[in-house]
Formats: C-alpha cells, structure tokens, sequence
C-alpha cells in the first residue's frame, strides 16, 4: 500500500467504523440522560487525556445552549451539589481519578453519567447511566488506521454532538440563539 493511500484509507475506516459503534447506542438512554440534563441544576463533565478534551468540548456545546457547565479540574469550577449532573468520559472505565469523581458525585446525590468502552468498569458502578461504547475491535488495520483510543474519542464527540442537536430541538431553539452565547469577544 502507498504512503498516500493511508490518510483516505485512514477517514474511511475511522468512518466506517464510528458508524457501526454509534448505531448500538440506545435512544432510549439519551433521552434519560436529556431528562436528566433538563431537571440538573448544573450540569460538570470529567475525563482524562483526550477523553478530557472530548468532554471540556461538550461543556462549550452545553453552555452555548445556556445550561450552566463546569469541567472538574479547572480552578474555577463551583462544587459539585445535590441536584447536578455529572458526566465523565472514561475508554477504560478503570482511570483512577474517574472513579473517584463517580464515587465522590455519587455520594453528594448528584447523578452520575458514565460513558465508557467497557460495560462492567469500576466508573459504571457509581453511574446512574451509563452509556457502553463498545470501540474495542480486533481488526488488524485498526492499529494502523485508529491506534489506541481513536475509535473511543471519535465516537464519543460525535455522539455527544448528536445529544447537543436534540437538546437544540428540545428546548425548542436554533443556532442563532446559541450565537448568542458564544464567545463574546469575537466581531
């Protein structure tokens, strides 16, 4: 295979496979997690590494639909209460600083959302919902097209993008609105 071909042959495997992963995600699942959203007080997102930047992107996304969002870890995050949602991204469901961000929202009484590529992981057992993302596959142009969590990370935006349109029409607004909470430094 040519040097070349990697990079088209790369977007369409990637593509191809998010495609299958997202298609066994249950919609009954994200209208308990939009139900969820709905009644929150506030809603904080939580994940490590590249999984961290997939949630802190989510934050943006739910703040410009005007819900009040914090990322736990950055240093002006309020406190997690009664009555919030707390949403963490983890591949492994294993990553120590994750379960310990479950466990502790889950004994303020906040609600946990998980979202992990491992269905019995430590993090799924303090979630209220979890949503499974099964990227792991064995196939051997996975390595080369989508090494380590690619097919994860990619899978979970995506998704999450998906929930903030329906959260768009939900709540009954359009983009211009969510301009309107946009940076507001920009001309």
């Amino acid at each position: 295979m040519k040097k070349s071909e990697i990079f088209r042959d790369s977007l369409n495997y990637i593509q191809r496979k998010i495609k299958d992963i997202l298609d066994s995600v249950s919609t009954e699942d994200i209208n308990k997690i939009k139900n969820l959203f709905f009644k929150s007080n506030r809603i904080f997102v939580y994940g490590a590494g590249r999984s961290g930047l997939v949630a802190k992107a989510f934050a943006i996304r739910l703040t410009h639909l005007g819900f009040q969002t914090f990322v736990i870890g950055e240093t002006i995050t309020a406190p997690v209460q009664k009555g919030d949602v707390v949403l963490i991204i983890s591949g492994s469901g294993e990553t120590m600083p994750a379960i310990m961000t479950a466990e502790i929202a889950r004994n303020l009484k906040a609600s946990v959302v998980s979202i992990t590529g491992k269905k019995r992981s430590d993090i799924a057992r303090f979630a209220d919902i979890t949503l499974y993302i099964s990227a792991s596959c064995n196939d051997v142009e996975r390595k080369t097209y989508a090494p380590l969590g690619t097919l994860f990370e990619a899978s979970v935006w995506i998704l999450l993008d998906g929930i903030i349109a329906d959260l768009l029409d939900s709540k009954k607004e359009c983009e211009e609105d969510m301009r309107g909470r946009h940076a507001t430094l920009q001309q």
